[in-house]
């Protein structure tokens, strides 16, 4: 077993060898006790750019202020919705105009899903069965049912690796998180979809705990439709904007169900009948939410020059040396790691299974090492590759061990 002055010699190797350190001092990140804090809560919300707060408050003097209406057409608000989901493309695999960003994670499961019903039952089938994710973060879980309601169809709720089997010609869509967000599990995205295209269903996957931090491949892997949140691992601010992908193949038959007066072809023509937009703007429904909107724009330039595979090399290797660190520091059996072992299922988190869970990371943040907890016994640390080292990651698992001994 390692001692912990080699573990701390290990960490300043491998930070001294990160080709994403320099990324670092693009973030905002806590200084108290001369930067000792350690923020691995990024599964929930991402940390500042250090652009934003500028170019917020430009947005709010200038664009709104000064210009105000002008900034529609002069400061290009009109074009943010598809203009942002073009930066955000590249990070999950998808070629440009495929993704309008707008309205929240909730309200895009809802228009992806039922989407996906329409979209199965053009094929003339009678299809009235709706798989979903029964792992799924809850409020996507009531959403499908929501769905399954409003469509006629029944709900089937599965695990991630029951799917194929259950799959029938009754299938019309089904609804997967690529990552689990109590466990940090990464499911099989290729072979999932695969086998929802052979029953001749649509596939929905939710992307909140994998954009930004793995290759997701919408694309390469012909993904229907999909979701996603932009204030975890894409670092876009509480409560900013999410995103819905449509596959270019079938935005000329994507019937939304949530169409407004942002997604007609003729936005200001005022017509009463509905004539949809052509492409991924038939996406969008009502005003955007420009002020945030353009504070996720601002923090997505830190990813410039950067790669989806060398964030994923980073995030493996940092949760490697993670549960290193926390097989040394905290005593055996205090502790259960729920998240997989092999890197083709892992995620960037590590959960951590502990009877007094909250009280831990009650003590944990007071001790300036930041994660999250998730009743009744998880314990969750985020791994963002562009802001955490492997110095924190060393820190935080001694912490743990120092509370836990």
């Amino acid at each position: 077993m390692s001692e912990p002055t080699e573990l701390v010699t290990k960490a300043e190797k491998l930070d001294a060898a990160d080709e994403l350190a320099h990324k670092r001092a693009e973030f905002v990140l806590d200084t108290a006790s001369g930067g000792a804090g350690v923020y691995l809560d990024g599964n929930s919300l991402g940390a500042l750019p250090a652009a934003v707060p500028d170019r917020v408050a430009d947005v709010v003097r200038r664009q709104w202020g000064e210009l105000r209406i002008r900034s529609w057409e002069e400061s290009g608000w009109w074009t943010a919705p598809e203009r942002i989901g073009d930066r955000i493309a590249p990070l999950v695999g998808a070629a440009a105009g495929q993704i309008v960003v707008g309205d929240s994670t909730s309200v895009n499961v809802f228009k992806a899903l039922v989407g996906a019903v329409r979209l199965a039952r053009l094929a003339g089938r009678d299809r009235d069965e709706i798989v979903v994710d029964a792992t799924t973060f809850p409020t996507d879980g009531y959403i499908a049912g929501s769905v399954a309601r409003l469509t006629g169809c029944t709900l089937r709720p599965a695990a991630p690796d029951q799917v194929p089997g259950v799959l029938g010609e009754r299938t019309a869509a089904v609804l997967l998180n690529h990552v689990d967000y109590r466990t940090g599990r990464l499911h099989d995205l290729p072979s999932l979809t695969a086998a929802v295209h052979a029953a001749g269903a649509c596939v929905v996957w939710d992307l909140c705990h994998s954009a930004g931090a793995l290759p997701v491949g919408l694309d390469e892997h012909g993904v229907d439709l999909a979701v996603g949140c932009t204030y975890k691992y894409l670092n876009g601010g509480p409560g900013s904007p999410a995103y819905l992908y449509v596959r270019r193949a079938l935005q000329d038959r994507f019937d939304s169900p949530l169409p407004g007066w942002n997604s007609h072809a003729e936005p200001f023509g005022m017509r009463p009948d509905y004539a949809p937009a052509p492409g991924a703007l038939r996406g969008r429904v009502g005003t955007p939410d420009i002020l945030s909107m353009l504070a996720l724009e601002a923090a997505l330039e830190v990813w410039e020059g950067v790669s989806v595979e060398a964030v994923r090399a980073k995030s493996l290797a940092l949760t490697d040396f993670f549960l290193e660190c926390v097989a040394h520091h905290v005593p055996e059996g205090r502790v259960e790691c729920l998240t997989p072992s092999a890197h083709a299922e892992r995620g960037s988190q590590v959960a951590l299974r502990c009877d007094d869970a909250g009280d831990v990371m009650r003590r944990l943040v007071e001790r300036g090492v930041v994660g999250d907890f998730r009743a009744p016994d998880v314990l969750r640390f985020g791994f963002t590759p562009l802001y955490v080292g492997f110095a924190d990651v060393e820190r935080a698992a001694r912490v743990l061990g120092e509370i836990l001994g």
